[in-house]
């Protein structure tokens, strides 16, 4: 069982930035979730308008590059270390977590934009806005839940091998006897 690993300082440096934009997009999303809660919660149209011109900035300068920022750390972690990317349970549902996030949030940035655009043209009183407006809160508390789980996926690191990884070890131990 051949395993590429990186150098101590490359891994460690990795581990880092892993770290820093995980946590980073966790925060980024939070504060989403806040401005779309100020925004929905809003009696006053004209007072909505900052939180969701905010929140396009937000999901697209900060929460984007953070997420992929994540993303590709996460997979350079998982394919220069003994953790692998097929070996662990733990290590594929948070790369598929994240994945989950990222797409979910490439999707949601036409609805950001849309909704954005609407409270400028002074439009967020229309019927189908105020679903819109809901999803965002809805996607962003959905995204804040999948972003702690891979947190806590990452701590407490449960047990379990893939199936794939188990069947590889097993022809190995199979060769030694």
């Amino acid at each position: 069982m051949t395993t590429v690993t990186m150098p101590p300082f490359l891994r460690k440096l990795m581990l880092v930035c892993h770290v820093i934009s995980s946590v980073s997009s966790l925060g980024a999303v939070a504060c989403f979730l806040v401005l779309a809660l100020v925004a929905l919660g809003s009696e006053d149209l004209g007072t909505a308008l900052s939180p969701y011109v905010a929140m396009q900035s937000v999901a697209r300068l900060v929460t984007v590059p953070l997420v992929f920022a994540s993303l590709l750390t996460g997979l350079v972690q998982a394919l220069g270390t003994a953790w692998g990317l097929f070996r662990h349970y733990w290590v594929l549902a948070k790369f598929l977590l994240t994945v989950l996030t990222a797409v979910v949030l490439l999707l949601q940035l036409e609805i950001i934009d849309y909704v954005a655009s609407a409270a400028i043209e002074g439009a967020l009183a229309e019927a189908d806005l105020l679903s819109l407006r809901l999803s965002l809160v809805v996607h962003a508390a959905g995204g804040i839940i999948t972003l702690i789980t891979t947190t806590v996926l990452s701590i407490f690191k449960p047990r379990g091998l893939t199936r794939h990884d188990w069947r590889k070890q097993q022809g190995q131990l199979g060769k030694l006897l």
